[in-house]
């Protein structure tokens, strides 16, 4: 479907570029941030404020600042070349090297599309006492029919309206809790390892800064490109996807840090482990009533369903960009990309025991896979090669690799940690 965007003949089809122009542009960020609010996520985030507090906020502020840098950068690509990351990784970088890269983010894509299946069928279990592998194929089959039924248009409403439920809810659920503001000011700006908590601080990384939702921005930013050889249009669409990335960063920021603010609100301040998402929603029920563990419960299910359509739809892209094409749902490798990513991550579901601890786990490997797709967007995005003109400026590329650097330093921390 994204052929269509990209062969759009630029004579007969202008857009008028007027002062409400950013709204045209809203949507592909927003796609990308229900990949930062998944169940994962949750588990994460409620793990990190249920054993510590407000101490690991900070690691939602480093994390969302990496990634508006990162998801820039990556859009920057598909703007400026017409190309995905996985289209330039297969084009640019040489064949063995490029086909391990690819292939350990398509790893990533099962782990992510394992924590989105997982969360939804938590979210129906909570809601209609339905079995975790039953609900699993549920929402499977759910997902797996959006994706091959709907263009990305109707996607992309359904995806803001999700997180727009989602959104809503965890304000629901703050106006139920009283926040220590103070500590939490202090929790978002100021860094701290407790003891015990890296594996908390990596899957919070893991969790945010996604190698799949690099792919697929870079991908999902063309369905917003009307004409490449137009400076002035290649200028304002750089201009209006970097608000667009701003803004839908800045609500995920906001999201993920509700979660660890209920979770210290309601379970740290009085002493409750939570070793389950399931758990969580059935502790809230004495603290805060009945309906905030319903309204937890709903927007899990949203969560689900919205982030395994875009963990599909990431999936569909690297495999595609394995061939040399973009993503088309009605293209046998976009399609088998998908079916690859989600139809392994349920067989995975039914294979594991501890569902929380399966949500965390997945969020660390994502960490750990994160630095090859950081280090290889930047090697494209700083080749003039490749970008031409818009290649990163020196700064650019000294902060960028510096971001792999710390992404990379944090899972030698965490290896550590382990042994």
């Amino acid at each position: 479907m994204f052929k269509i965007f990209r062969n759009i003949d630029s004579k007969n089809y202008r857009p008028s570029l007027g002062a409400l122009d950013i709204f045209k542009f809203i949507g592909p960020g927003l796609l990308v941030t229900v990949g930062f609010i998944d169940p994962g996520n949750w588990a994460s985030n409620i793990a990190a404020g249920a054993e510590y507090g407000y101490a690991l906020l900070w690691m939602v502020t480093l994390s969302t600042i990496m990634l508006i840098a990162l998801q820039h950068n990556v859009a920057h690509l598909g703007i400026a070349t017409g190309l995905c990351l996985s289209e330039a990784t297969t084009k640019y970088i040489k064949p063995k090297v490029s086909k391990i890269l690819l292939s350990s983010a398509m790893l990533a894509s099962i782990s992510t599309s394992l924590a989105e299946i997982l969360g939804g069928a938590i979210a129906l279990q909570m809601l209609f006492d339905i079995p975790i592998r039953a609900g699993a194929l549920l929402v499977t089959i759910f997902v797996m029919f959006m994706l091959y039924a709907n263009t990305y248009r109707v996607l992309e409403k359904w995806i803001i309206a999700f997180v727009s439920v989602i959104g809503l809810s965890f304000l629901y659920e703050l106006s139920l809790v009283n926040i220590d503001w103070g500590s939490a000011v202090q929790g978002w700006v100021v860094p701290s390892f407790p003891a015990g908590s890296m594996i908390i601080i990596m899957s919070v990384l893991g969790a945010v800064v996604m190698p799949h939702n690099l792919y697929l921005h870079s991908e999902v930013i063309q369905s917003r490109q009307w004409n490449l050889k137009d400076e002035k249009i290649i200028k304002k669409q750089l201009n209006y996807e970097f608000l667009d990335t701003l803004f839908s960063m800045l609500i995920g920021w906001a999201i993920n840090s509700a979660m660890i603010l209920l979770a210290a609100a309601a379970f740290f301040r009085t002493s409750t482990p939570v070793s389950e998402l399931s758990q969580a929603n059935e502790l809230l029920t004495p603290l805060l009533g009945n309906h905030a563990a319903i309204v937890f419960a709903v927007a899990l299910l949203f969560s689900g369903i919205a982030s395994t359509t875009t963990s599909g739809m990431a999936a569909g892209t690297i495999f595609a960009g394995m061939y040399n094409e973009p993503y088309d749902i009605k293209d046998n490798h976009s399609r088998t990309g998908v079916a690859i990513s989600l139809v392994i991550a349920l067989v995975l579901v039914f294979l594991i025991s501890d569902p929380f601890r399966g949500l965390i786990l997945s969020q660390m490997i994502l960490s750990m896979q994160l630095p090859f797709t950081i280090f290889s967007q930047v090697y494209l995005t700083s080749s003039e090669k490749v970008m031409g003109k818009y290649k990163n400026t020196l700064f650019s590329k000294i902060f960028l690799y510096g971001l792999g650097a710390i992404v990379t330093a944090l899972n030698i921390a965490l290896l550590v940690s382990l042994f």
